[in-house]
């Protein structure tokens, strides 16, 4: 798990953005595994999960349902979705809610439900912009701790003003400030 660590208005989010493909940099080359990103914005999408600071999930269908739709746009072979659903509903805990509406779950269950779209593909890298803005003190822990389990499977980018975070959830932390790396490391 690597932290993308700085206050408020670092650029955190928008280097999350170059990265998934959503912004164009200014300069500079972007590559994951390999691939530019510019010129293969729907393969690097195809290899990396990302869950949004303000997750977009739609509040009138259910669980399943949306991660039956998420499937669908992420080309997932119908042969594989059950299989691929089931066991990304079983890494968030969500199953007890599989028939209920998004509208109808709390913010940390939405951040679950996030993140379960965000792993359902099983990808290389999963980045997480501020998962745990917006959350009671008990849904921040269950979130880390989901993140904590999830880092050991995957390569996770986790961006976050929070020190704490960084230093409980990260093994190496790049802090930024002004769209700059100013210092990177162990968090210690």
């Amino acid at each position: 798990i690597v932290g993308l660590l700085g206050p408020n208005g670092a650029g955190k989010s928008t280097t999350i953005k170059i990265l998934t493909g959503f912004l164009h940099p200014d300069d500079g080359v972007v590559e994951i595994d390999n691939l530019d990103v510019l010129s293969n914005v729907l393969e690097v999408q195809s290899r990396i999960g990302y869950l949004s600071e303000n997750t977009p999930l739609y509040p009138n269908l259910s669980v399943q349902s949306y991660l039956k739709l998420m499937a669908d746009m992420r080309g997932i072979p119908r042969n594989d979705q059950r299989q691929l659903i089931s066991e990304a509903i079983h890494a968030t805990g969500m199953e007890p809610y599989l028939t209920r509406p998004i509208a109808k779950l709390s913010k940390g269950l939405r951040q679950r439900v996030g993140l379960a779209q965000a792993i359902l593909h099983k990808p290389k890298l999963l980045i997480l912009d501020e998962p745990t803005i917006g959350l009671d003190p008990a849904q921040v822990v269950d979130v880390r701790n989901l993140i904590a389990e999830i880092g050991k499977k995957r390569t996770v980018l986790l961006s976050t003003h929070i020190l704490s975070e960084a230093q409980q959830l990260c093994d190496r932390v790049l802090i930024i400030n002004k769209g700059k790396i100013v210092a990177e490391g162990t968090p210690s």
